[in-house]
Order: C-alpha cells, then structure tokens, then sequence
C-alpha cells in the first residue's frame, strides 16, 4: 500500500511509534475550504506533474507490488481486477474544469491505469461504493474466484483528496480539526488521506506451492442500509458483522483483534463503538484503527487496515489508535489500544468498514502459519 507516510512497512512503523502523517493543506484555500490540514502523499523532489493528479498512479504501483509479492505471472494464469473507490478521479477532472488540464473520459475508469502496468489482466472492474470500497472489492474478488472466472483476483482500493470532498468535510465539521483522534472524547472531526492498496487472491490450493501468503480470507459481510445518506446506522454495521461472523464460521469470541473504522466523527465512532459492544460485549478483543495516522483513505480505507491487520498478527504486536488521549464516553468500554503498542497474538482479525449511504463491509481474516 502507499500512504502519506510511506509503503506498508513505513506506515506500519509510524504507527507502532504512534506517528502521524497530518500536514498544513496544501491543495485549494483553506480559509475557502474551512479545512485546514490533511493527509496528503507529497510529490517526489523535484518532480513536474505532467498533467492532472490521477489516483490511477498510485494504484498502478500497488497493483504490479502485489502481482511481484505474490510471484504472480498474469501471462500465464487469468488474473481479475477488482478496484473499489470513492471518488474515482474526480481530482483529475476539478483540475480539467479550472486549470485546463488534459482529461480523457477513460482515465475515469481504472482500466487504462492497469492495463498500462499489466496488459494481460483479462478484466477490470471498477467500484464507486464509499469508504467500504475495497471491502466490497474483496468480497466480489472471492465470488469470482468461486465462480472459477479467473484463477487470481487483486482486490484493491484508491482515491486521492478532492477540493470538492474537502467542501463537504469543511462544511460538516465544526471548526477546523488538526488531525483525526478516534474515539477521542475531544475528537474535532475526520480529514482526508489518499493512497491505494492491493491484495492478491487465490484458492488455497493454488497458492500452496512455497510462494508467501499473508493470510486466509475468511469471509466478508456486506451490508446496504439506505438509512441515511451519511449517518451510520448501527443496526446495519451489527448486521454486517453478525454477517462476516457466519459466513467466516467463527463466534465473536474467537475474534483476536478489531481493527475499526474510527473516522473521529460525532456520528460514526459513538455508533461504531456501541456496535461492537452489541457484538462482543465488555470483554471483547483489543479495538485499534489507523486513520488518525494516515486520514481517512476512503476506497482504500478497508485493505489498508487489513493489510495493518494482518502484518500486526504476523509479527505479534498491534498498533495504537495514533491521536486517541482520552477514549470518549462509550468507546472506554472497549479494549482499546492507545498510548503504546500491545504486544499480542491474535489468530482471527475483523477489519471495520462504513460508507456514507449505509455501505458496510466487515471482514474477517486469519493470521497464516508461514
């Protein structure tokens, strides 16, 4: 994955030593905005963008990584892209619209960005489906390995900020936050990062050759409220994880570790917080979330903390909420991380995801023996 804070291992550095990625805005008028800080990826020294800023880049790069990683040879096996965004490139197109800069209508599809980097790839399909984008991408990932339509699926998710998402964010919030404290009882409200991420797919058979694997998929659970077009509703997210549980043939009590959503909202983390404790009760696994590290990542959101997720169950410590100094009425209740990093070993990881409009994707993976 790529964050403001670096690759997979960099990111998952920063946030063992509780590091944030939060900077001064440097896209658009914070005064006009009403935002102020984000969590930007900078540009490389001395680089000139040749034309609008593409999420596609980004997502190019995680796409061949995971495809290298995995030892993966798309001229050989059919392998599936399955991409879950946000925004899509809606960046490239505010920057078409006022500063002239070259679009093409296919750029808006993450096709061309692929198949520049893979040509082989035999489809790529594209979701617009909020913060729980990738986790829908991974979860139609393992439907079409099931369906046997292709032999490798990468699940992946991007976005990058947009003026007009910064709009959205500056007229929602009151005040200007300086970073993202979930569960915080002083949480000022969600800023937004960008990034991508991706993960490959194979049955199990198949990858059972000495090639490294990161975990098991054990199932995802999907949820769509239409309860409101940005409040979270609980009932649903229960669902989504009542879900997950089933269809992963596991009992609450035998999650080792929640990663959460935890976007710093007034309406999503009280929400979050009394959900998990319908599911797992008071004595329920450690809660960690990463945003208040690397921003809200919207399409990239999901793999980005399954990814955090499964390299904390790989090497036996878990992160801690960066931003969280004193855990909000509710959320004390949970085992939360903060402060320091908890030494643990965990076996089964749920990875919380919520999207406006009611979206839910909860997943649930374990650790791998190798």
């Amino acid at each position: 994955m790529i964050t403001c804070l670096g690759d997979q291992d960099a990111t998952y550095q920063a946030l063992l030593e509780g590091r944030s990625g939060v900077a001064p805005l440097r896209l658009g008028d914070p005064a006009k905005l009403a935002v102020s800080h984000g969590y930007e990826i900078p540009d490389e020294p001395g680089a000139v963008a040749p034309g609008p800023r593409l999420a596609g880049r980004w997502l190019a790069d995680c796409v061949t990584e995971a495809l290298r990683a995995a030892r993966v040879d798309p001229a050989r096996r059919r392998v599936a892209v399955v991409v879950g965004t946000g925004l899509r490139e809606l960046r490239g197109v505010e920057q078409w619209h006022a500063d002239g800069a070259r679009l093409r209508l296919e750029q808006l599809h993450f096709t061309r960005a692929v198949r520049a980097v893979v040509p082989e790839v035999t489809e790529v399909h594209t979701l617009a489906n909020a913060c729980a984008a990738s986790g829908y991408a991974l979860a139609l990932g393992a439907d079409i390995l099931e369906l046997g339509e292709a032999d490798v699926v990468v699940a992946a998710g991007c976005d990058t900020m947009t003026e007009s998402m910064l709009t959205v964010i500056g007229k929602v919030t009151d005040g200007t936050s300086d970073m993202v404290r979930p569960f915080d009882e002083n949480r000022p409200g969600v800023l937004l990062g960008e990034g991508a991420a991706a993960v490959v797919l194979e049955h199990p058979k198949d990858a059972a050759d000495g090639r490294p694997v990161l975990g098991t998929l054990r199932g995802v659970g999907l949820t769509c409220d239409a309860y409101h077009e940005t409040a979270p509703d609980q009932a649903g997210i229960t669902t989504a994880m009542h879900q997950a549980h089933e269809r992963a043939g596991v009992r609450p009590e035998d999650i080792g570790l929640v990663v959460a959503h935890g976007t710093s909202t007034g309406l999503n983390d009280p929400t979050e917080a009394a959900a998990l404790l319908d599911v797992f009760g008071p004595a329920g696994p450690p809660v960690t979330a990463i945003k208040g590290a690397i921003g809200h990542t919207s399409g990239g959101a999901a793999l980005m903390s399954l990814l955090i997720a499964l390299t904390a169950m790989r090497t036996g410590t878990v992160p801690p909420v960066v931003g969280l100094r004193s855990p909000m009425s509710g959320a004390d209740k949970l085992d939360l991380v903060y402060g320091a990093p908890l030494e643990a070993g965990p076996r089964l990881a749920q990875i919380n995801a919520f999207g406006f409009g009611g979206v839910n994707a909860v997943t649930i993976v374990e650790a791998s023996d190798g």
